[in-house]
């Protein structure tokens, strides 16, 4: 018999105790910030809800005001311990703002492939469904028609994810700026023929299209030829899966590609897996790098990347929802942080 989802087995999970799960559901300003973020992401992920109605003397006491965060990602892949997670990070920085503000996170995981607020991953959810919410952080890329509803329900801000659609509130990080630095730093190293990398995913990835516009401005700038065979997975017909994905790039490393610039670090760290495996060397023989700033696994290399601000873009956009609840029709803003470049150890001068 499974056992019930309660406090009890979230902290067993973590291996942390049942009182330091309980602070991290009030708010106690105690709790590190890492922990309260790992807290919320597996108690979403157990469908854990614990929300509940605070009384004191004998009477009701007024509830709080509750945002929710929406996750939309398969569970399965958000809880995979390949990788380090950012939207963990995420996650952490807006729980530590919702405390200044004595705010509710009512956090949910919910399926890409939903494409309305009547389908399944959003009936389950009472705070949406009962309008609970006083406002909506969204964290991954979801269905623009999702994105719309939400928008005419209440304030909505997004986080590391533009839309073109309806204007959504967003707090992202300045992708030209990151890309731009990673492809200069391979031409410094003499690297003129570079590839550009991305995932196929169940909901498209803007924030991977936008780091490709930066990557073929960059390469425009610096005078360098990009050939369309080494850009991989970014036209709408080309749906390669990763297996797919690293081997066509591998084929194109073999004809000539010396440096790959990858959408994500999770996508440079399997390009870098596949490539060994069949005895291409990273960085002797090509040239590997990421965006995101996560933690390699313990088997890789430190890959040389671009650190994204993830704890600082989830407080300012818990910031930006509480001012939006008290000013509903305000204009849409896109904030946008500052990244740095990570040097790593998967770049290296053309030796061929």
């Amino acid at each position: 018999m499974s056992k019930p989802v309660n406090q009890q087995l979230i902290a067993d999970r973590l291996k942390i105790s049942r009182a330091t799960v309980s602070r991290c559901f009030t708010n106690h300003p105690g709790i590190n910030p890492k922990t309260r973020g790992k807290v919320f992401k597996l108690a979403a992920a157990l469908g854990y809800n614990h929300l509940e109605t605070r009384t004191g003397s004998g009477r009701e006491r007024v509830k709080p005001a509750q945002f929710g965060v929406l996750v939309c990602t398969e569970v399965d892949d958000y809880l995979n311990t390949d990788y380090e997670s950012p939207g963990e990070k995420l996650i952490a920085g807006v729980s530590d703002q919702a405390i200044l503000g004595d705010i509710q996170l009512d956090v949910h995981f919910v399926h890409p492939e939903d494409t309305s607020l009547t389908e399944s991953s959003y009936a389950k959810i009472d705070g949406l469904q009962q309008r609970e919410w006083s406002g909506a952080i969204l964290v991954y890329p979801f269905a623009p028609a999702i994105v719309d509803e939400l928008n005419r329900l209440m304030p909505v801000v997004s986080l590391v994810e533009q839309y073109s659609g309806a204007p959504i509130n967003c707090v992202d990080v300045d992708h030209h700026r990151g890309i731009a630095a990673i492809v200069r730093r391979l031409s410094d190293q003499g690297h003129q023929r570079i590839g550009f990398m991305s995932h196929h995913y169940d909901v498209d990835a803007n924030w991977a299209l936008r780091r490709h516009s930066a990557y073929v401005e960059e390469m425009t700038r610096l005078g360098n030829f990009i050939d369309p065979a080494d850009v991989l997975n970014v036209r709408p017909t080309e749906r390669l899966d990763s297996e797919q994905t690293y081997a066509r790039a591998l084929e194109r490393t073999r004809f000539g590609v010396t440096a790959w610039v990858c959408a994500a670090d999770h996508q440079a760290y399997g390009l870098i897996d596949f490539l060994n495996q069949r005895g291409i060397k990273t960085p002797a023989d090509v040239s590997v790098t990421g965006f995101d700033g996560i933690e390699p696994p313990d088997w890789a290399p430190q890959l040389t990347t671009v650190s994204i601000p993830y704890y600082e873009i989830g407080q300012i956009g818990c910031k930006r929802l509480e001012e939006l609840v008290s000013k509903r029709f305000g204009s849409a803003q896109h904030v946008m942080l500052d990244c740095a470049i990570r040097d790593g150890d998967t770049v290296a001068s053309v030796s061929r």
